[in-house]
């Protein structure tokens, strides 16, 4: 009786190796799902203050819309406006055109 019991302690620490490295996968898998999700409200977020259609209210769970609408208010107030991607400082087309008159 005594090797049947070594038998099933070392299974026993076998089988809680194994669930650590699985609990250790999900984690992983989970850090990664928040990081896919977190980038897909950003990119909605931004999305919406270019074009200024709040689609996200209609078209995905409260929780989720709540979510991008609280990164759109944090992009305001970082930025300062609606040019959250930096438009505010690029050239216009027109000043950057020569002037045939000038001459």
């Amino acid at each position: 009786m005594m090797f049947l019991e070594q038998l099933f302690l070392i299974g026993l620490e076998n089988t809680g190796m194994s669930k650590n490295d699985e609990i250790k996968k999900l984690r992983e898998r989970i850090e990664e799902l928040e990081f896919v999700k977190d980038f897909q409200q950003d990119i909605i977020a931004d999305m919406e203050l270019i074009t200024g259609v709040d689609m996200s209210k209609n078209s995905l769970p409260k929780s989720l819309a709540k979510e991008i609408e609280l990164k759109k208010k944090n992009r305001l107030k970082e930025n300062g406006s609606i040019n959250v991607l930096g438009l505010v400082n690029k050239p216009s087309t027109k000043d950057s055109k020569p002037n045939k008159n000038s001459k």
